[in-house]
């Protein structure tokens, strides 16, 4: 897997690798990450893709995070009773 890009945010890791005729956008907080699989010939322009990372996108994967959480806790919490 090949890094081609870190893509700046106050908050969340946001990278692009390249693995398998594939780019993997990953947007990472604490312990979770989202990963979105684009194949290389559907993105001619990496550029393009940063631009179109706007506030709704990431307001949109901060909720998912606070979901995945929620699932995560709900899994464990009978796991820590032991």
């Amino acid at each position: 897997m090949r890094l081609v890009r870190q893509i700046p945010h106050e908050h969340f890791l946001v990278s692009l690798h390249q693995y398998n005729n594939n780019y993997l956008l990953s947007i990472t907080l604490d312990d979770y990450q989202q990963q979105f699989k684009i194949p290389v010939s559907e993105l001619q322009n990496i550029d393009q893709l940063e631009q179109q990372l706007n506030p709704a996108f990431y307001s949109a994967c901060l909720q998912d995070f606070i979901r995945m959480r929620e699932r995560w806790l709900q899994l464990i919490k009978p796991l820590q009773n032991d």
